[in-house]
Parts: C-alpha cells; structure tokens; sequence
C-alpha cells in the first residue's frame, strides 16, 4: 500500500526486509516476548530468541542505525548494541519485581548520528510520560516519544519499521517530512496503520 511518502506492507519482514532498499535508520519496537496477545503472532521467549537477532542482522544491512526497543525482560536476546539510550517515564509504565518500572532500554547499533555528523553530544535518554492514544492496537507506543526517538537516532532520510503495529513510527516520520517504510504481519493492527499515516498525510 503506498500512501504518499508511505510504502506499507502486510507481511513477514523476515521475507519482506531482504527486498528493500537502504535507509537511513531501521527504528522499531518489536513484541517483547511476554505472551501479549498480537493475533497471528506468538509473543513467546522462544520466539523472540529467533526473530530478534535476525531482523537486527538484516535491519544492519540496509541501515547505518537500527534502533529497537527491546523491553526490559529479555533485551539479553538481541546481539550486544553499540549503545543502549534510555526511555525514561517518571510516572512509571506497569509494574516489575523491583517495583514501578520507570525506564525501558532502547539498543542501538551503529554511530550516533550527531557526533558522527559534528553536532556535539546529546543525552542517551529519552524522558516521556504521557500515555499512548487508544487506537486497537494492544500496546502503542506515544506519538511524542516516537518523534523524540526518531530524531534522537536519525538526523533526516528514510525510515523503516519492521513491526509497524499500529503506525505511529510513520505518523511521526510523515509530521517530519520522512519517507517511512513500514511492515505489519496482522492485518486488523495493518488497517489502522493505513488509516492514521493516510490522516497524517
């Protein structure tokens, strides 16, 4: 599906990633493998242990930075990162066995785009609290957030997200004048995507 500057595809990205072309940033926020319910998908650890370190490999291959939100339960599944920033949520966002979870790691594998380009240091932490819109998806990520981490880990050019869920990466990328490449395995989580990055357009 392309709307605009959006080209959207329903399926697997293990099988749509190799067909695509070089970005300048792979941001994405996959299942966390905590048995969420996603349709199609089963958000198992054993799952997870598979899929993650394959789409960081291919994301690496048509990006110089691929950035994921892994949560923080199994982020030890994914291949070690250049870098790990911090999502941090003073409110808190549910509940750990240490308490109020207030911070979400976000890997990242390559350059940081400021200093490789000579802009000077930024802070390795994103700080947003506000909830997410209620959209049908089950867990959305905050379209602030997502346009704080898109600019914190990209300077301009174009995005792909593998596990579009319900397109909030594109909505953010479309309010920036990017061009988004996004993929969606389910079809109902597909259709909302389609409709918000067509509103935001």
């Amino acid at each position: 599906e392309v709307i605009g500057d959006a080209t959207l595809y329903l399926g697997d990205c293990l099988e749509i990633l190799p067909t695509l072309p070089k970005v300048d940033a792979v941001i994405t926020d996959p299942p966390y493998g905590i048995d969420l319910e996603y349709g199609e998908y089963q958000d198992s650890v054993d799952n997870l242990a598979v899929l993650g370190p394959k789409v960081v490999e291919l994301a690496k291959g048509l990006a110089r930075v691929v950035s994921v939100t892994t949560g923080n339960l199994n982020q030890y599944l994914y291949p070690k990162p250049t870098w790990t920033l911090c999502w941090f949520n003073r409110a808190g966002a549910g509940s750990g066995p240490w308490g109020f979870s207030c911070w979400q790691p976000i890997m990242c594998y390559g350059p940081d785009p400021y200093l490789a380009s000579g802009k000077g240091r930024r802070p390795d932490f994103i700080e947003w609290s506000e909830a997410a819109e209620k959209n049908g998806h089950p867990c959305p990520k905050p379209y602030q957030f997502m346009f704080r981490w898109i600019t914190r880990v990209s300077l301009e050019g174009d995005v792909i997200d593998p596990f579009m869920g319900s397109g909030t990466t594109g909505v953010a990328c479309m309010n920036l004048g990017r061009k988004f490449i996004g993929i969606e395995i389910e079809p109902k989580y597909f259709d909302i995507a389609c409709e918000r990055i067509e509103n935001a357009q």
